[in-house]
């Protein structure tokens, strides 16, 4: 890691607000849904799908978990009216998880049922351990009713990770692999990088053999090199799988991938609440804030 990663990595938890919004530009959306609606559009008509999340966490009473659920709806109403290429993200601790579980369970069941109604898809977000298995269980529960139209995530530094693969395939498959961005203790996740990525390949692997259909979701170029060869070798076709990247993060790559005949999806987040999910990703990809310095102070042009 470089001295400016290290620097970063160490630091922007503590970083004011305006400083990490120089940062952040081109990495949200905007503070609407109409912003996340128009770069949907753009990213639309470049082949690339995208799914869209309004941002938000650490709610503190229901009534506000109500409130993500109704844009939750507006989201998905919009898409289809719209005509987008895009499906709907959700975090189960938004939706109120930790205030009410089975009011949260209504909710999200809510969400996924006028997804199906619309022919379109929910991704209920891997969180914090703490919550992990309630995610699995509101998982395991909606597919049944809902299969083809909800889906969740594994994370690849997690120990757990191979055995959860194995727990949930007596179902409908359908997930996002990432490498995982919160602070977990060395018990429950490989702190080593190589130690993470073999976990991720070796996930990956296992869910292609189990005939899940995976979101991909790296910036990591060994990884998609190794995904890549995974796909050759299992000979899958494109809709089986896809990769996924985060918005503004890395745009050769996604070139590369797209070019290479893979389906793409963008992540993009919308909102107010911007600033936790900025801050995770800076710490996450430091690298954002090198670029972010090169445009704020011209390097690199000619």
């Amino acid at each position: 890691m470089s001295l400016f990663n290290y620097a970063v990595s160490k630091t922007i938890m503590h970083v004011p607000k305006p400083i990490v919004s120089h940062f952040a530009k081109g990495y949200i959306a905007g503070s609407t849904l109409d912003d996340a609606v128009r770069v949907t559009k753009d990213l639309n008509q470049q082949g690339i799908m995208t799914t869209i999340d309004i941002l938000g966490e650490f709610i503190t009473g229901i009534h506000q978990a109500v409130s993500f659920k109704e844009e939750g709806l507006n989201i998905l109403r919009t898409i289809d009216r719209e005509k987008l290429d895009a499906n709907l993200s959700i975090k189960p601790t938004q939706m109120g998880l930790l205030i009410d579980k089975e009011k949260c369970f209504e909710i999200i069941h809510e969400l996924v049922a006028l997804a199906a109604e619309l022919n379109n898809f929910v991704r209920i977000d891997i969180e914090d351990v703490p919550v992990v298995d309630d995610t699995f269980d509101f998982f395991r529960r909606l597919r049944e009713e809902f299969p083809g139209h909800v889906g969740t995530a594994f994370q690849g530094y997690l120990r757990r990770t191979p055995q959860d693969i194995v727990d949930l395939a007596d179902g409908y498959q359908n997930y996002r692999l990432c490498k995982g961005i919160y602070i977990e203790s060395r018990l429950d996740a490989w702190k080593n990088p190589q130690a993470i990525n073999r976990n991720y390949i070796t996930s990956l692997e296992q869910l292609f053999k189990q005939g899940a259909y995976v979101g991909i979701a790296t910036h990591d170029e060994l990884l998609v090199f190794e995904a890549m060869h995974l796909i050759r070798k299992m000979g899958l076709k494109p809709d089986q799988y896809e990769f996924q990247m985060l918005l503004g993060v890395d745009e050769e790559m996604r070139k590369i991938i797209l070019a290479a005949g893979h389906r793409l999806r963008i992540y993009v987040p919308y909102g107010e609440d911007w600033l936790p999910y900025s801050k995770r990703r800076l710490k996450e990809n430091p690298t954002i804030a090198q670029h972010a310095l090169k445009q704020m102070f011209g390097l690199g042009k000619h």
